[in-house]
């Protein structure tokens, strides 16, 4: 009997551009790497409908797909990583997410339904998340969620999320990555923002499985102890990220802490 597909979500806990699309294609290839099948998807919670329009002071550069999407800069980071050519079924927005609904809606699709936020929204994102998985026929699929837990544009999303993680519990896993700042006079690396970022995620219905902790130095057992006790996440779950000169010594510091093995 063929396994069923296990969904990874990550999400951002803190700050934004804390480093959720390296983990992410970090975390794919170690996936990859004890011969499993990964596909990545990048959610961008904008109303824009692709990255194209989007303020590239605000939102970055754009990467460009083989069939000619404009998306997100992360989706570069997937393919380099995985060396896999996505499209645009593995990157959608909160504009397209809409736009698929507000289209069936005036087809007649939902045969005279009142169609509301809630479910019909989360059950189109779940929608494109299961096609992009059979598209690839993906083992595993990395769901990297744009933004920052506890901004109103996400929340969908995490809806979507904790609906899958609902109906199929074993398969459907959730990542945060946190940052953990060290104030300047006082020296001494903080947990609280985190611990608040798990809070906010668990008003969510969603319990991560483990905290990527992002940090310009590493992160000592004492503190690790301290993130599990407030977070309810296992001790060896909580992985240390300090800031590093290349993204590429981003897995080989996951695997330092046993982050493939323990996944």
């Amino acid at each position: 009997m063929q396994k069923k597909p296990k969904y990874i979500f990550v999400v951002g806990g803190v700050i934004s551009g804390v480093g959720k699309g390296v983990a992410s294609s970090s975390i794919a290839k170690l996936l990859q790497d004890r011969g499993l099948s990964v596909t990545a998807i990048k959610i961008d919670p904008y109303i824009n409908i692709d990255a194209g329009t989007m303020s590239p002071t605000e939102h970055g550069e754009v990467f460009v797909l083989k069939d000619g999407d404009e998306t997100d800069q992360d989706m570069g980071n997937y393919e380099r990583f995985l060396n896999i050519d996505l499209t645009r079924i593995n990157y959608m927005t909160t504009g397209r997410v809409y736009q698929t609904v507000i289209e069936r809606e005036r087809n007649l699709e939902y045969k005279g339904k009142c169609v509301e936020v809630v479910p019909h929204i989360p059950l189109e994102i779940i929608r494109r998340i299961e096609l992009a998985q059979k598209n690839a026929k993906a083992d595993v699929v990395m769901i990297e969620v744009g933004g920052t837990v506890g901004e109103y544009q996400n929340m969908l999303f995490l809806e979507a999320a904790r609906m899958m993680k609902v109906k199929n519990p074993a398969d459907v896993f959730f990542i945060m990555v946190s940052y953990l700042p060290v104030p300047s006079k006082v020296g001494e690396m903080k947990t609280k923002p985190t611990q608040t970022a798990v809070r906010t995620l668990n008003a969510s219905g969603i319990q991560p499985d483990f905290i990527i902790a992002r940090a310009g130095e590493r992160l000592d057992d004492k503190r690790k102890e301290k993130l599990s006790f407030a977070t309810s996440v296992p001790m060896e779950r909580i992985i240390s990220a300090p800031d590093v000169d290349s993204i590429y010594d981003v897995p080989i510091n996951f695997e330092r802490e046993r982050m493939g093995d323990i996944l």
